[in-house]
């Protein structure tokens, strides 16, 4: 199947970049290399290193990205930006702007053996580094307790104890293999009236086995907090999420950014002397219009975020 994949809100990253001809970029999600080649384009002198953990999207950035000599491609997780940047000679305070674009890309869900949507019965597998721990691994050897609270807190799962539950009985008889045997558990496990609900009722779970797969969170705040001292002055970080959880950590740690004192409202003057080390470019998130909507459902509920260091 070919990597396709459409590039949520692409005008507004590329705009929000303010991109210079001589500057140095960094995509830390490369996927189909659809924001990757605009910000190329417009380079000149410039550099742009363009990061993904699956192979597969690493080999197709490539490939879309070869016209382009000074663009590098990265097999990496984004979290490991300053580290892999300094191998390719690039010092903290020299970056021009960041690029994030959160989540699972087109391609990873509509490639059924990927094992990431729901839609289609295929392997339990959900990696995007295609290495490592497996959703098979999760949902068929984590307890009860470790498994809730994982569908709790990363799918924000109202009926988490009960799937868990579920999935514990039913992997006594034999294995769940497959994302189809484990919607139809997830399907059991919520009430008739909540199955007509809110989507498709295996969304969320699914989102949090993903999420603990591939350690989303952890990555993201990792590079929240180490990537922001990359970019040069007047340099912009640009993060596009698609669930609340990514987005209150951008939002929290934008605002940290920004906020500068830190002293009880009570003091009648400033003693810690914390000065803010940058300012938001969209108080609120930028979100995609009617147009791009109807071209792409999966725009939904992506949220840009837009920060310029001082």
């Amino acid at each position: 199947m070919e990597f396709s994949h459409k590039s949520v809100l692409l005008e507004e990253c590329i705009d929000g970049l303010h991109i210079q001809p001589d500057g140095i970029y960094v995509d830390g999600t490369a996927g189909g290399a659809g924001h990757s080649r605009e910000i190329a384009r417009r380079l000149t002198t410039g550099r742009l290193f363009a990061l993904d953990k699956d192979p597969t999207a690493v080999a197709v950035a490539t490939e879309r990205l070869a016209s382009f000599p000074t663009t590098k491609v990265i097999h990496t997780d984004f979290a490991d930006m300053p580290a892999v940047l300094a191998e390719q000679g690039i010092v903290p305070g020299t970056v021009n702007g960041i690029l994030l674009d959160l989540g699972v890309s087109s391609y990873q869900l509509d490639t059924a053996e990927r094992g990431f949507s729901y839609m289609q019965d295929a392997p339990l597998d959900m990696r995007m580094s295609q290495e490592g721990l497996s959703a098979w691994d999760i949902v068929n050897t984590y307890d009860v307790s470790s498994l809730a609270r994982i569908i709790r807190e990363f799918g924000e799962e109202h009926y988490a104890l009960p799937i868990a539950k579920k999935i514990a009985r039913a992997r006594q008889d034999h294995p769940i293999d497959t994302t189809g045997q484990l919607v139809e558990l997830i399907r059991q496990a919520i009430p008739p009236k909540a199955r007509s609900e809110g989507g498709h009722p295996a969304k969320r779970t699914f989102q949090a086995i993903r999420i603990a797969v591939n350690s989303e969170l952890d990555s993201l705040s990792r590079c929240l907090d180490t990537a922001f001292e990359l970019l040069a002055p007047g340099g912009r970080f640009v993060i596009i999420t698609f669930h609340s959880l990514e987005d209150r950590m951008v939002k929290q740690k934008f605002a940290a950014l920004c906020r500068g004192c830190t002293c009880p409202p009570d003091f009648p003057v400033c003693v810690c002397g914390n000065k803010p080390r940058a300012k938001l470019i969209n108080r609120k998130p930028i979100e995609a219009g009617e147009e791009e909507l109807a071209e792409n459902s999966r725009s939904k509920s992506a949220k840009l975020r837009i920060l310029e260091k001082l």
